[in-house]
């Protein structure tokens, strides 16, 4: 059951299947096609690093990154999804916006509906409602073609909350129990810094919704500009300090590229007891 309230933060680890991700776009793919090979063996050596869930994207969604069509995605996800669920138990996560994804990821053994676009584009609602399973809603201003294009809010965490109610209660009208609902603030996306840190600190008061709280801040622009780290790869420092602090204020999954330090550093922190309940 990957919504254990006893657990601590779960380590979900990213498993891009696109040529154009902002950190390891194309490193899962073969002349346009998925090599299978290569999805084996990152997700064997994730299971090894820690990581108690994989997400399996299929749909950049960097800024500027350009659409697909579901055809596409379904062709870079599900050869994915099949493999994993055949070769490993891990459980999966499935980040789409798609119906016919989400519809047919569903088929296999899928876990998780994780949607940038809390299940907004049309027909997904119904989608992720039929396949029973938890959905993860994210907050995203705009699309990511124009997200970061001068992004103002009035009052940021408060327009977010709201937001998010706002799609909880979409999905509850539409048969999705509450209890499968997670929710994400979406570091990144429709945010510039000072946004993001802003969000970040107002943590507390997204945990006191009751959701489970999923954040994904891994090697962001966000870590490039407080570290001064240019390339994405080189920001484990600065991404695995935001997880620990995640992990403190009581996140319930972080979704990251750097699983096994940011597993070294929770095992730290669970080892010393500086959990958000003692400080």
């Amino acid at each position: 059951m990957i919504l254990d309230k006893n657990r601590g933060p779960q380590i979900m680890g990213v498993v891009n299947v696109t040529p154009d991700s902002f950190s390891d776009g194309g490193n899962l793919m073969r002349e346009s096609r998925i090599n299978i090979d290569s999805v084996l063996r990152l997700v064997s050596q994730m299971i090894e690093d820690g990581a108690d869930i994989v997400d399996i994207g299929g749909e950049s969604t960097r800024p500027g990154a350009k659409t697909i069509s579901e055809q596409e995605e379904l062709e870079r996800v599900l050869p994915a999804i099949e493999v994993i669920s055949k070769e490993f138990g891990i459980p999966i996560s499935v980040d789409t916006s798609s119906p016919s994804v989400i519809t047919e990821a569903a088929k296999y053994s899928v876990d998780l509906i994780n949607d940038v676009r809390a299940l907004q584009r049309e027909g997904a609602l119904i989608a992720a409602a039929r396949t029973g399973l938890p959905v993860c809603l994210m907050h995203m201003q705009n699309q990511p073609q124009n997200m970061q294009k001068h992004p103002k809010y009035t009052n940021i965490e408060e327009e977010i909350l709201e937001f998010l109610i706002k799609r909880k209660r979409a999905c509850v009208e539409a048969s999705i129990s509450p209890e499968k609902i997670l929710f994400d603030p979406g570091f990144g996306f429709g945010k510039n810094l000072q946004h993001n840190l802003q969000l970040f600190r107002a943590l507390p008061k997204f945990i006191s919704t009751g959701q489970p709280i999923l954040i994904g801040i891994s090697r962001k622009t966000m870590v490039g500009e407080i570290t001064k780290v240019k390339i994405p790869s080189n920001r484990t420092i600065g991404s695995v300090a935001f997880a620990l602090l995640a992990a403190q204020c009581g996140v319930a999954f972080l979704r990251v590229h750097d699983i096994v330090e940011t597993k070294q550093a929770l095992l730290v922190l669970e080892s010393i007891g500086l959990d958000k309940d003692n400080q």
